[in-house]
């Protein structure tokens, strides 16, 4: 018997105050199956600690555990439950490292400009850390992500709430559609192994960029933003929502897209406050005031120049004079423009749609928004959802059907790749792309500003996607749609590899079809409506939006989803959720102690994790641990034991005891294993007899602030204290 093994992410924020609560109940009952359940620290407090290790003193290093986990996802043997994690952006990095130097951590300050050999290599270990580090490093494997019936019947049976749409709204996205990523891709697929060279030939010469590995049957894109044509389809929305009277916004990927989204936020800030750029932009950029960081960190600079003040009163009328910006904080006036993580687009447009097209405005009240997404590549998706709403009203989650996702996403896929293949274009020239014959097989002309990107996307992933696909397509009987434009380049590549695939698959009686994203979210939602089901079998950008915007529309959040990665050496991955690690929630728990963030994905995760154990390793006990807890999670749901947004009700600890209750009443009641049913008999029975005494010791210490001793690294004694306080509880799971 291949031996039981569980790694549990630990990870950032929310789901890691989470983990202080949940793993220990996890350990107790894993334990009792023989099944153990180890953690690895993919924290980005961690993930800094572990680049600087070699430099660090003896009692400070940490190992590597991201790496190990990347080893590990590529055998048979890896079974990893992965918790929402930050993706972090310069401001996030420059706070944890901070409070890190703060801890005592002898770490170099983020150089922001770096000019010394000591500052560029601190540069690169940060950069490590920084953007989506963690999930490429672990997903090597394809997605599949899809609402479970008991959380579905769940939404069916008690509906989140909607915002009415009416067909006045004048909401809507605007997008480039030419000189953009999309209207610029190049695709190339490799005949063979080969190292091809990326450089810009300029004036000036030639400058090597970087050289990139190709496999055989590998597909490169090469593709560039044209920043002229960026300020200038900028200028015309900015004028436009002061025309329309609605809300400006922006909503771009600065986490994930690292190198490329940051520049062009950037390119925001400075369109919106022109005049201030035009009169202060020298004085602000060599006082290391980088517009990429957001309004916010300008604002933060300008107490240290001695015309900080002419140039706050000139950021005000700038903002005075253009249209209302929509808010991410309107009583503390914090803009969309003030920080580049703050508005994640496919966080921040379902959330739009949900709420009747509004976002909020200055005065803190609910308006029409004009949707900036500037490359053209997935916006239409979003507007055919707004027009579906304006038609139609909105979505019912008591009726309507589901969109499960099959995303390719395996290796580093397509975009989320492309952060080591992204430039920022330092002088007027071509951008070519080499093979190893000397061929120039792609290249683009662009100025300086612009910035150009290369993805990769190899050859099995593809296969085993399409695999992927036609085994969901048949165990539901849903029809399976491939969303791909065969006018854009890389996916018309797709189309035909994947048409190929598809042929080593027997699809009698399955219904797949191939269409361009808008046309498939059409058909999607007009399915949506029927209350049909609707597979998308999406690349890695697209799986990610989807995966928020359906789930929001039907379920109410993203974090309900079952989110699983085949890996493709056999073993398996399991993300809790398609959310973030809500750093709201934490703000809240440190207020009042209350902490509103759902495990519900955690549960499920684990569930699915337990299966493949049993699997895997012939492990029976696992195999009762998933039933017993699909079960236990369904009670779960339909008793509403799920945390309340308020302080005083039940918050995620409270969460965390009712689930062990019904997990534990459902192994005692199951016949499957009849020594796991004896040993949480009287776990079951002393859980009941003292759920009154529980739940008063759990509500007790809501209301009044916690200490956790800090915020990207809290002290862990202190952050257990906090998130075990019910001694009876306690003592009850560590007796099990």
């Amino acid at each position: 018997m291949r031996m039981s093994k569980i790694i549990y992410t630990y990870t950032d924020e929310a789901p890691m105050l989470a983990t202080h609560s949940l793993l220990p109940i996890i350990k107790a009952f894993a334990g009792a199956a023989g099944v153990d359940v180890e953690t690895r620290d993919i924290s980005l407090a961690g993930r800094i600690i572990a680049a600087f290790s070699d430099v660090l003193p003896e009692a400070q290093r940490q190992a590597d555990d991201l790496a190990e986990l990347g080893a590990l996802a590529k055998t048979p043997e890896a079974n990893i439950i992965k918790l929402p994690n930050i993706s972090a952006s310069v401001p996030q990095m420059k706070a944890a490292v901070a409070e890190l130097q703060a801890l005592g951590y002898d770490l170099p300050d983020y150089p922001d400009d770096p000019t010394t050999d000591a500052e560029r290599d601190a540069k690169a270990r940060y950069s490590k850390a920084m953007g989506s580090a963690v999930n490429p490093v672990l997903r090597e494997g394809n997605s599949d992500r899809r609402a479970p019936l008991s959380v579905k019947n769940y939404a069916r049976s008690h509906p989140h709430r909607m915002g009415a749409w009416t067909a006045d709204s004048k909401t809507r996205v605007a997008t480039m559609g030419h000189d953009d990523f999309y209207s610029n891709e190049k695709s190339y697929v490799s005949a063979g192994d080969d190292t091809v060279t990326i450089q810009l030939v300029s004036a000036e010469g030639t400058t090597e960029l970087t050289k990139v590995k190709l496999l055989a049957g590998e597909v490169l894109d090469g593709t560039f933003m044209n920043v002229a044509a960026l300020d200038a389809f900028l200028d015309e929305q900015i004028a436009a929502a002061k025309a329309e009277g609605v809300l400006f916004s922006v909503h771009l990927k600065a986490t994930m897209m690292k190198v490329s989204d940051p520049i062009m936020f950037g390119h925001v800030v400075k369109r919106f406050l022109a005049p201030v750029f035009e009169t202060y932009g020298d004085q602000l950029a060599a006082a290391g005031l980088s517009v990429d960081n957001g309004l916010g960190a300008i604002l933060a600079g300008l107490d240290a120049l001695g015309n900080g003040a002419e140039i706050k009163a000139a950021i005000d009328a700038a903002i005075d004079a253009g249209p209302e910006l929509a808010m991410v904080d309107s009583d503390r006036g914090i803009t969309n423009l003030h920080v580049p993580s703050d508005v994640i687009v496919d966080a921040s447009m379902p959330a739009m749609i949900r709420q009747s097209g509004h976002m909020w405005g200055p005065d803190g009240q609910e308006a029409d928004t004009l949707a900036v997404i500037p490359d053209a590549c997935y916006a239409g998706v979003y507007q055919v959802v707004i027009d579906d709403c304006k038609a139609n009203g909105a979505f019912d989650p008591t009726t309507m059907g589901s969109v499960p996702n099959v995303g390719l996403m395996a290796a580093a896929a397509e975009e989320y790749g492309s952060h080591n293949k992204t430039f920022l274009i330092p002088a007027d020239g071509t951008v070519q792309v080499v093979d190893g014959a000397g061929v120039v097989v792609m290249e683009h002309a662009v100025s300086a500003g612009d910035i150009w990107r290369a993805c990769q996307t190899k050859d099995v992933p593809i296969r085993d996607w399409v695999k992927l696909a036609v085994t969901r397509a048949r165990a539901t009987g849903a029809p399976a749609v491939f969303w791909l434009d065969a006018n854009r380049a890389h996916d018309a590549v797709l189309i035909e590899k994947a048409k190929t695939y598809l042929a080593d698959h027997d699809t009698t009686g399955l219904d797949i079809s191939f269409l361009a994203p808008a046309e498939a979210t059409k058909l999607s939602v007009e399915r949506i409506r029927q209350g049909l089901d609707t597979i998308s079998v999406t690349g890695n950008v697209l799986r990610d939006y989807l995966t928020d915007l359906f789930p929001i529309l039907e379920l109410g959040t993203s974090a309900k989803m079952l989110s699983i990665v085949p890996l493709i050496a056999g073993g398996g991955l399991f993300e809790t959720g398609a959310g973030g690690s809500a750093p709201k929630h934490v703000q809240q728990l440190v207020k009042e102690n209350h902490l509103r963030w759902d495990s519900l994905g955690e549960f499920l995760a684990l569930a699915s994790s337990f299966e493949h154990l049993a699997g895997a390793t012939g492990n029976a006990g696992a195999q009762v641990l998933a039933d017993t807890l699909d079960r236990a999670t369904g009670s779960f749901l339909n008793e509403n034991k799920s945390p309340s947004r308020k302080a005083g009700e039940i918050d995620n600890r409270g969460s965390h005891f009712y689930l062990a209750t019904y997990w534990a009443q459902e192994v005692a009641a199951q016949t499957a294993d009849a020594a796991l049913a004896a040993k949480f008999a009287p776990v079951a029975e002393a859980l009941v007899a003292n759920e009154e005494t529980i739940a008063a010791e759990l509500l007790a210490v809501q209301g009044s602030p916690a200490d956790i001793g800090g915020y990207y690294r809290p002290d862990v004694a202190k952050t257990d204290a906090v998130m075990r306080p019910s001694a009876t509880l306690n003592a009850i799971i560590d007796a099990i």
